[in-house]
């Protein structure tokens, strides 16, 4: 077992596990004779001679941020001042840190939550003591309201995720809140704006922890990160750092921005005034969409930092193996979370963390990276990070570079727990090979870069040119539209870098055209043409067009799925966002999962509350994307041909029940004046709702019905009812769930919204003269409770097996029934010779109709009828029941299934849903058989 890792690190996931199996060969614990002990580290040897006194100061184990403040107190009390104290208690820490890390093999969380923490106290000190000093003499800093402004010291980088390494630089960037001026001294005098106090207090932070004196330093302090870097103040005010993020924010500083924290003064911290930050910087950093071009932003990034690490090791090999910055070191893996958390975070909260080993389980979890391929990547952090660390224990130095000399590097295999050097670099190699293939599958590693700052007019070097070099690779009818392209001024005005993309996209599509399918046969030109439509509305929407470059495989499936039906480029085009769901590795396997597509969902609204940032805008739109994305899910299974009609329609009812739930539990604590935690409240589901057969787009029938003796409980119910449909219903930015309609509430459109148990019960069951309709009965058969309170849905079954139970006269039910089928033929006349898969005789209504008749007239004898299983079900056990001739209901069965699969096809391909009657009547005569022998008997 490699030292240091074992379970429990990597943010929960056990590092213990093998090494990836490329490895030659296990790492193994030596003989503890052949083990160097820290003492080897110079820069150990030299700090127990200097401090020998003061070392007992700080007890053994782990340093703790209380040990940290108890050794600086005794040593304020032996003379020293604060700076002096702060300087040695960093050498007391480092001390156990090398003991605990070399020979006791410590976790690496060990080690750098023990040096963020020493950051924390160091800068919290600083604090204190800087406003202390300046308090004397100027008096405290004021915002216009009079209260005491305040400054926040930033954390960026290692120092923000609570990584920083035990030579590590410390990343600053100083904010305070409120413009204004101090109150001056005693005498009245000394006044200053907070800008030149706050400015004076970050130079007495840096000289109480970063200047050098004998005792060393706390820390390196590094302020480039700021706002316009070196060349901007050295302390901002939280409105001018918004203003700067807003306007000339760059792509980069997204990356920084994300670990950022406030990390002192510790009273803001616990007083919640810092949270003010993240309310400017997480619109920064995160979009509200899919963010594909940081993809460029990040390789141009990280080919700057290998450019400079190839300066710095030109002509100095020894340089080039720099475990942190060289290619497959730390920088790539935190490269790597950084780019899934940037691109995605503005949609999925649940990504936001700073930490790089959460960040990796988080990615897997999102189903963003396979759980063996972010294991494998903590593990390699784990390793890189424990040599980084034994590195800079020899000589105190902020360096990342392998020693070249043999003993040095032999001390460090040994203390990671390697016999000698050689099986310790191999291991190394291992790590390091593996997070650069990861790197580069992630990046486009493979694709040709461009060097040296020459990428001109296009993402990775393209040349920003027209598309008419491309028109004589493509199949004429595409090569009719892309001129058409070539010469239209919105695309000419597209700029140079778009339209690179774009020309690599149109050559890619020509490249599919060319090949055939599976089957062999040629690749309809309709997907190129669809895939046109689709692309040129969004043509100045550059994220569309870097996600496809970035993925290709997303472009790829997107043709398929355009190929394959009409609709989904309808689709696509009312939610764009959507495409980003055919870069998963699972799109097209599995069905709807109801429990875990909830359980994302509360991780998301939970990540809202914990920002802040859970308004109702912001859960509507989660709720909006989540439910577009697993209908799109849905329709690429669909048209793939992997799911039948039926599971079609019951993913997506099982999806509109999951919206449904969610929905009325985020609604419920937003209801003014809400007199319990929970409500007694059920919502009633009908038609294809209630019978589990919607389609795309299908609206909802819903009744809503209450049971509660509050006296405010009809007020508060029908508000909570108005917000829930208008939560639903709503247009946002995002789009809008479903549409609504509450028809069949007690007395329709005329009655109230939400109706009390009692009073629906009475409606349904006829007591009092306000009773239900013959139709409203019909449509309790295929009716359902939803959601709810659970006694609630258990007196809707009674009330519902009550209603269809009922004796009736059934001569007078047949008649009825029959009456409203010829009212709603003649609202949706069919031209003659044309068959109507839903409305003309012998078509869907026929065999719904006569189920529902079957249904009301035999049930109470028939107990078999009573539950709500669906027509066709009910069509077998009528004829079981022998209530129809032999084979009938077998016969209609199967025609009413070809019927709606058949319908469901045409609406996919936006076809008529008419056809001539001959080609249908095999599929007519058994569906008007089955109306024959329930009406005409």
């Amino acid at each position: 077992m490699t030292a240091g890792l074992g379970p429990g690190s990597a943010g929960g996931v056990s590092l213990d596990a093998p090494a990836s199996a490329r490895s030659p060969s296990r790492p193994h614990r030596p003989d503890p004779s052949i083990v160097l002990s820290s003492a080897y580290s110079r820069f150990v040897q030299r700090l127990r001679r200097r401090y020998a006194q003061e070392l007992p100061l700080l007890p053994a184990g782990a340093p703790l941020r209380a040990h940290m403040t108890a050794a600086y107190a005794a040593l304020q009390a032996r003379g020293c001042v604060p700076g002096d104290a702060l300087r040695i208690v960093r050498q007391l820490v480092l001390e156990r840190l090398v003991v605990l890390d070399c020979d006791e093999r410590c976790e690496l969380p060990v080690v750098t939550a023990a040096v963020t923490q020493l950051a924390e106290f160091a800068l919290d000190t600083a604090c204190t003591v800087a406003f202390a000093e300046l308090d004397a003499a100027h008096g405290m800093p004021l915002t216009p309201e009079g209260k005491r402004a305040q400054l926040w010291v930033v954390g960026m980088g290692k120092l923000g995720a609570r990584e920083l390494n035990v030579s590590s630089d410390i990343d600053l960037i100083y904010v305070y809140d409120q413009d204004g001026d101090t109150a001056g001294n005693a005498e009245g005098r000394g006044r200053l704006s907070n800008q030149e106090y706050f400015a004076r207090a970050v130079k007495r932070i840096y000289a109480l922890v970063g200047d050098t004196t004998e005792h060393g330093f706390v820390f390196r302090v590094d302020l480039a990160l700021r706002p316009n870097g070196n060349s901007g103040p050295s302390v901002v005010s939280l409105d001018a750092l918004e203003e700067y993020l807003q306007v000339q924010g760059r792509e980069w500083e997204r990356f920084a921005w994300l670990k950022s924290r406030v990390v002192a003064p510790a009273a803001c911290i616990r007083d919640g005034s810092a949270q003010a930050l993240r309310g400017v910087v997480l619109p920064f950093v995160f979009r509200k969409y899919l963010d594909y071009n940081v993809f460029e932003s990040l390789r141009v990034l990280h080919r700057q930092i290998r450019e400079q690490a190839a300066r710095r090791s030109a002509g100095r090999p020894e340089r080039a193996n720099d475990v942190k910055l060289s290619r497959g070191g730390i920088r790539e893996i935190e490269f790597i979370v950084q780019l899934l958390q940037v691109v995605r975070g503005g949609q999925f909260p649940e990504l936001r963390t700073r930490p790089t080993l959460e960040g990796l389980q988080r990615v897997a979890r999102a189903g963003l990276m396979p759980q063996e391929t972010a294991d494998a990547l903590a593990r390699a952090y784990v390793f890189l990070r424990q040599v980084e660390h034994r590195i800079q224990y020899l000589d105190d130095q902020q360096t990342h570079m392998l020693p070249v000399a043999d003993e040095d590097l032999l001390w460090i295999a040994q203390t990671m727990g390697f016999a000698d050097c050689c099986p310790f670099l191999t291991e190394l190699d291992t790590h390091r090979e593996l997070v650069a293939e990861e790197f580069d599958r992630l990046l486009g590693g493979h694709e040709k870069r461009c060097s040296g700052g020459s990428c001109k007019g296009g993402p990775r070097g393209l040349p920003a040119i027209d598309l008419h070099e491309l028109l004589a690779e493509l199949p004429p009818v595409f090569a009719t539209r892309m001129q058409a392209w070539s010469e239209h001024p919105r695309i000419l005005a597209l700029k140079d870098e778009t339209r690179a993309r774009l020309r690599q996209l149109v050559r890619r599509t020509g490249q599919w055209l060319r090949e055939t399918d599976e089957g062999g046969e040629p690749r309809p030109v309709e997907a190129a043409l669809r895939w046109a439509d689709w692309i040129e509305p969004l043509l100045r929407r550059e994220s569309y067009l870097a996600l496809l470059v970035e993925r290709p495989v997303v472009q790829e499936r997107l043709l398929r799925l355009l190929a394959a039906a009409k609709w989904p480029a309808r689709y696509l085009l009312q939610h764009p966002g959507v495409i980003d769901e055919l870069a998963g590795p699972h799109m097209l396997a599995g069905r709807f999962d109801a429990a875990e597509f909830e359980q994302e969902l509360e991780a998301r609204h939970a990540s809202l509350r914990s920002t802040g940032e859970a308004d109702e805008e912001a859960l509507m739109s989660l709720l909006r994307r989540a439910h577009h994305a697993e209908v799109f899910r849905t329709l690429a299974r669909d048209v793939d041909g992997r799911l039948t009609v039926e599971q079609v329609a019951d993913d997506l009812s099982a999806l509109a029940d999951t919206v449904l739930r969610i929905t009325a539990r985020w609604c419920w604590p937003l209801v003014r004046n809400r007199h319990r935690e929970t409500p007694q409240f059920a919502v009633i589901g009908y038609g294809k709702l209630g019978g589990k057969e919607l389609g795309y787009g299908s609206d909802l029938d819903i009744v809503f019905v209450y049971e509660d003796d509050d006296e405010r409980a009809a007020e508060v119910y029908a508000a909570y009812v108005r917000r829930l449909i208008n939560w639903l219903t709503v247009k946002t930015r995002e789009g809008d769930l479903f549409e609504i309609d509450t028809a069949l509430r007690p007395n329709g459109n005329s009655g109230l919204l939400c109706t009390s148990f009692e009073a629906y019960e009475k409606y349904q069951l006829g007591r009092g003269s306000n009773t239900a309709w013959t139709w409203e009965h019909q449509a309790m058969t295929r009716a359902r409770f939803v959601l709810g309170d659970p006694q609630l849905g258990e007196r809707f079954d009674g009330v519902r097996e009550a209603v269809i139970t009922a004796a009736r006269d059934r001569e007078a039910l047949r008649a009825e029934i029959i009456a409203m089928r010829e009212k709603m033929r003649s609202a949706h006349p069919v031209k003659a010779g044309l068959f109507d898969f839903k409305h003309s005789p012998g078509g869907m209504i026929d065999a719904e109709f006569a189920v529902q008749y079957l249904v009301l007239s035999a049930s109470a004898t028939h107990p078999g009828l009573r539950p709500n299983l669906g027509n066709i079900t009910l069509m077998h056990r009528a004829e079981e029941a022998g209530l129809l001739p032999p084979g009938v209901g077998t016969a209609a069965g199967k025609a009413y299934r070809e019927l709606r699969r058949l319908q469901h096809r045409a609406r996919l391909d936006e076809t008529p849903t008419q056809l001539p009657v001959e080609r249908v009547q095999a599929l007519r005569d058994p569906m008007q058989a089955l109306w024959s022998a329930v009406f005409d008997a």
